[in-house]
């Protein structure tokens, strides 16, 4: 099978190694073309065009930022012909009437469409442990969960293009809340001088415990936020997406909007592209602190 990815940020180069490792054939491209390096010394054949890299494969696997750059790179009029006859699979974070969009394009175009938004990062699509939520057609899920299941240990229907687009934003907003009310209650310890290893056990044996607070404990207690797995910026890019659907179906957007504001801040202190957990930097700011 012959597989093309457009996109190869964080999430993107990671598939790509996983799928290469496994044998498929794949060409990648994306616009920076420092951002397909490591996989071309790895390897990966790297396409000059995304109609090149399209112009081999019977899948293509976009891991685009946003649905501007999908519009932008697909739908360029040099691409957009190469995609009749082919599956379009989308695996970025999307809004739901984006998604929908897209597919009625794609549809137009003489391909085919699913949108397979996905939780986790880097670590898990290495590992093919990824979670797939799937929007689309059973039959086109049937044809392509093969493909799907080398990424992911999770492949879920959620019903018709753009539910799952919907699923993929009601938890990542709970990423971003999560992030925050930890972040506050961490500065909270440290400012009490509480002690904070007290504060873990106990938490850890409640209901009250995610396991994101270990894995981003490191970063906030040592105020090292780079190698991201996911950046600030693209949180807040999806918090607005959020917003959007939220405020759309007519539901309370007031305790989103605050975490909003303090990933808009953490941006304006120049840590836009450094992992989320900086927000904790907005939160309890090392500045001015005797520590």
């Amino acid at each position: 099978m012959n597989v093309a990815l457009l996109g190869t940020g964080l999430l993107g180069e990671a598939v790509a190694e996983r799928l290469h490792a496994a044998g498929y054939s794949l060409s990648v491209y994306n616009r920076s073309v420092g951002k397909t390096r490591a996989l071309q010394q790895r390897g990966v054949e790297v396409a000059a065009t995304a109609a090149a890299a399209l112009s081999k494969a019977d899948v293509v696997l976009l891991l685009l930022a946003d649905a501007a750059a999908i519009r932008a790179v697909l739908f360029d009029p040099s691409t957009s012909a190469a995609i009749n006859g082919r599956m379009v699979i989308q695996m970025g974070t999307v809004g739901p009437s984006e998604s929908r969009s897209i597919d009625a394009e794609i549809t137009r175009l003489g391909g085919r469409y699913l949108e397979a938004p996905v939780l986790g990062s880097i670590t898990e699509a290495k590992a093919g442990t990824l979670l797939i939520m799937v929007g689309g057609t059973p039959e086109n899920l049937t044809d392509w969960t093969p493909l799907l299941q080398v990424l992911g240990s999770d492949v879920r229907l959620i019903g018709p293009v753009g539910k799952a687009a919907v699923m993929k934003l009601a938890l990542n907003q709970l990423i971003a809340a999560e992030m925050a009310a930890f972040a506050l209650s961490l500065g909270l310890i440290r400012e009490s001088g509480v002690d904070r290893d007290t504060f873990m056990e106990i938490l850890r044996k409640s209901a009250l415990y995610a396991p994101m607070f270990d894995k981003k404990l490191p970063r906030l207690a040592e105020r090292q936020y780079a190698q991201p797995n996911f950046s600030t910026r693209h949180l807040l890019k999806d918090v607005d997406l959020c917003l959007t659907a939220a405020e759309q179906a007519g539901l309370s957007t007031e305790g989103l909007q605050g975490v909003r504001s303090l990933l808009t801040d953490t941006l304006a202190r120049g840590l836009g592209e450094v992992d989320y957990s900086s927000l904790y930097e907005r939160v309890d700011p090392a500045e001015g602190r005797n520590r």
